[in-house]
Order: structure tokens, then C-alpha cells, then sequence
């Protein structure tokens, strides 16, 4: 951007305007939690500046200081040029009213079964109180285990990914939002670091991007960790693991829900002498299943 250009750039919405017209010219790939650039650009710029999304009516008009103009005008072409997530640029994400800090080391926060959580998953569970442990595997950034403990009073949330990376964003999501003492942050290859302990419910959002979409991917995705992503040929390598071992770790009457994106007519494969209930989302209702520890092979 010219200097010339920049110096027409005074107040918040006239940094808006510029962001939007140059997220539309470019191209980017909204697939983290944003409708559309306008939304895009409300969060990247207003959390930026450390202000509130929701009251943007009440600081349109203020007026930025040089440095402000400066330091949005780098993050807008860091997100139009390079493609970085604006979720990586302000260093945080939200997912279903609950706010997580973020970076480079861990996957966004984005979950169908966040959706769900937020119910208590009812009418599954049907007394979120009666809930004593849960299980998160492949946590990443904690986004679930922190909505589980907070969802489930009573129940003690065990975290465990195999990135150390991404558990450390994980400590600092279970701390800042005051759950250390009830969620236990693990690093694990799924189960291994748990071999006995057994759990009314086991959540899992794993790595299921099948190879031959993780090479059509967008340059926004190419910002994340591979390891959260990478499912192998069929996007089911993961899930394979889990299915296999999750009977053993849960109680008489236990749950598992388990995300596989596009996945169902391969997680059905899997399981095919398994009744797997699936579970309606804003995705549609082949996106999450839940399975019984009695059905589980």
C-alpha cells in the first residue's frame, strides 16, 4: 500500500472498508469461523485493537493513531498476501461464546462437537451433573476439554495430544479459563498414556483430512499443524485407533463422540456391524457419531 493511499486511512471504518475490498479482491478462504470478509475483517481489526466485536457500532468512527494504521494495514497483508488465519494474527479464536488464546503450534478452535457440548449433549446424557471423567483425545488448543469441565460440573477432563506444541496452548487455555485444577493436560498417543483408566465419556475431534484433500487444501490451512490434519489415504487412519481401543476405556453405559467431517460412509466401513448414532449439527448429520461402549467391538 502506498503511503500516499495509507494516509487516506483515518478511522476504524475506513480500515474496514480497505480490509474488506482487499480480502474480496484477493480471494481468501474463509473457512475458520468467519461468514464472509465483512465479518473477517470486523474480528481481525477490532480484536487488534483490543475492542469488543459485538459493540463495533460504537468505535466506527474513532480515529486510529499512526501506529495503529500502520501495525492493521501489516496484519491485513499478512492475511490477503501470505494467507495467514486471522485467528494466528490477533492470537485468539471463539468457539460456541468461549474464548481461546491461539497460535501457529496448535490447530484453530473449530468443532461440530463444541455445538453439541454446549447442550450437554442432550438428550445422550442426560444429567450432566452424574458425569465424573471425560476424555478429550487429540485435544490441540483444549477447546473441548475446557467446554466439557465447564458444561460438566462434577467431572474431572483428561486432554491428551501427541503434539507437545500444542499442549502447551492447551495449559494456557485450561488456565486462563480457571480449570487447571479440573482438566489434566496429557501428552499421549491417544490412549497410551491412560492404559486403565475408564470414562463415562470419551470426546475425540481427530485428524481426518484425507491425503488427496490435504494436497488441495487452501494456503490458509497450510499455516496449521499437519499432524492435526493429515488422516491418511481414507482420513480414517486416526479413528482406526480409537475405535479400536475405546471400548476398553469407558464405563458400562460409556459414550463416544467422534468427528469425521465428511467421513461417515468411511467410519461406517469401519464399523459396520456397530450401530453408530448420527448426531445433528449445523453441518448437517454426517458429520459427528456417537457410539455405546456395549455396541463398541
Amino acid at each position: 500500500m502506498s503511503i500516499d493511499a495509507q494516509a487516506n486511512l483515518r478511522t476504524i471504518l475506513d480500515v474496514l472498508r480497505y480490509a474488506v475490498t482487499r480480502m474480496n479482491e484477493a480471494g481468501v478462504f474463509l473457512g475458520h469461523g468467519h461468514a464472509d470478509a465483512v465479518d473477517e475483517a470486523l474480528f481481525l481489526v477490532l480484536r487488534s485493537l483490543h475492542l469488543p466485536v459485538d459493540r463495533a457500532d460504537i468505535f466506527l468512527g474513532a480515529f486510529l493513531t499512526h501506529a495503529e494504521i500502520n501495525s492493521l494495514v501489516q496484519a491485513i497483508d499478512q492475511r490477503v498476501r501470505k494467507r495467514v488465519p486471522a485467528a494466528y494474527l490477533v492470537r485468539e479464536a471463539w468457539l460456541q461464546g468461549y474464548r481461546f488464546y491461539v497460535d501457529e503450534r496448535a490447530i484453530i478452535p473449530r468443532s461440530f462437537i463444541a455445538e453439541l457440548l454446549k447442550d450437554g449433549l442432550s438428550p445422550w446424557v442426560p444429567d450432566p451433573k452424574a458425569v465424573e471423567d471425560v476424555l478429550d483425545l487429540c485435544t490441540g488448543s483444549g477447546c473441548l476439554a475446557v467446554i466439557a469441565a465447564d458444561v460438566f460440573p462434577k467431572a474431572r477432563v483428561d486432554a491428551t495430544d501427541i503434539s507437545p506444541d500444542a499442549l502447551a496452548v492447551a495449559k494456557r487455555n485450561v488456565a486462563d479459563h480457571g480449570m487447571s485444577n479440573r482438566v489434566n493436560v496429557v501428552q499421549s498417543d491417544l490412549y497410551d498414556a491412560l492404559p486403565s483408566k475408564r470414562y463415562d465419556i470419551i470426546l475425540c475431534n481427530p485428524p481426518y483430512v484425507t491425503d488427496a484433500s490435504m494436497a488441495a487444501l487452501p494456503r490458509e490451512y497450510q499455516h496449521e499443524p499437519k499432524v492435526a490434519l493429515a488422516g491418511g489415504a481414507d482420513g480414517m487412519t486416526i479413528v482406526r485407533r480409537v475405535l479400536r481401543a475405546a471400548r476398553s476405556h469407558l464405563k458400562r453405559g460409556g459414550m463416544l463422540f467422534v468427528e469425521v467431517g465428511g467421513g461417515r460412509a468411511a467410519a461406517e466401513q469401519i464399523l459396520k456391524d456397530t450401530p453408530l448414532t448420527w448426531l445433528t449439527t449445523s453441518d448437517g448429520d454426517d458429520t459427528v457419531f456417537m457410539a455405546r461402549q456395549e455396541e463398541l467391538p
